[in-house]
């Protein structure tokens, strides 16, 4: 049945990726109709996830952002199709590091890194990243149920030099590239939500308090590796931005959850100053009542 599955939609998937990027935004218009104004995709988890987040802001400043929103998140989704056929140069003519100095930098304190990012504006199109780097690139990931659609996702990030491994894989990965010479880059998407147990870490998000991911908090203080954040932004339709901010160069230093934290109120930043670029369809703030 997953083959199945594939066979049939992978044609669509390579089609959509091969129609010029002028085209590929006319399609999405037709998804946005579709998607919003026909099926009404999680609009009711998007509009829920908004009004808790802006409690101050009116109806009409929401629905004003729920529809911004649905436009991007369709664009984004045909993006990710476009990402099987994609070149390099057209991915960095679309993509810029905006500090390509600090990629050198990081490179250059022999150490290896995590990158911190969220949910917002372009993630997938990050793996361009890997044009302003010799370090190993790896990108924590949840593999997809579907083995043949998950085999084509880590084939489409490996063409850049890119891959993928599950968390699991994350320590033995970073030691076996240092034990071969080689240092690493290593992306982490650390705002959803995760679940909850005894022990799960309870911080602020958009002013609520929910369980967070310290993983990649951990894992930097465990291997003694740089933490930074990749702050992404939406320039215009089909264009990104991307700045490396440095969290710390000393991880260990830090209090327990200071470094999740400050990845945390970096994401909040974005999310405030342009809030239609966050995936809202994620049920981020589910357990926001369930604290013992």
């Amino acid at each position: 049945m997953q083959f199945l599955v594939y066979i049939l939609v992978y044609p669509f998937l390579w089609l959509i990726s091969i129609l010029p990027f002028r085209l590929l935004y006319l399609v999405s218009d037709g998804l946005y109709i579709l998607l919003y104004k026909i099926i009404g995709y999680r609009k009711k988890v998007v509009t829920n996830n908004l009004k808790l987040a802006f409690p101050d802001k009116t109806d009409k400043e929401i629905y004003i952002i729920r529809k911004k929103f649905y436009h991007h998140l369709c664009d984004m989704f045909l993006e990710m199709a476009k990402t099987l056929t994609i070149s390099r140069k057209s991915l960095s003519k679309r993509f810029k590091l905006k500090n390509p100095e600090e990629a050198k930098r990081l490179e250059g304190l022999n150490k290896s890194v995590l990158l911190m990012y969220g949910h917002y504006a372009s993630w997938e199109w990050s793996l361009e990243l890997q044009n302003h780097t010799n370090l190993a690139g790896f990108a924590v990931y949840k593999r997809l149920a579907n083995k043949y659609f998950d085999k084509l996702v880590r084939d489409i990030r490996s063409k850049f030099n890119t891959r993928l491994i599950s968390t699991k894989q994350t320590i033995l990965t970073i030691k076996k590239s240092e034990a071969s010479g080689k240092k690493s880059i290593t992306a982490f998407l650390s705002d959803q939500s995760p679940k909850i147990s005894k022990d799960v870490y309870w911080g602020e998000f958009m002013g609520i308090e929910v369980p967070c991911f310290t993983g990649a908090e951990r894992l930097a203080k465990k291997l003694d590796l740089v933490i930074a954040y990749l702050k992404i932004t939406k320039v215009k339709r089909g264009y990104y931005e991307a700045e490396i901010m440095m969290l710390s160069e000393t991880p260990q230093e830090h209090k327990d959850y200071k470094l999740t934290d400050m990845f945390l109120r970096e994401v909040e930043k974005q999310i405030y100053e342009a809030p239609e670029y966050y995936f809202w369809t994620h049920k981020r703030w589910k357990h926001k009542d369930k604290k013992h």
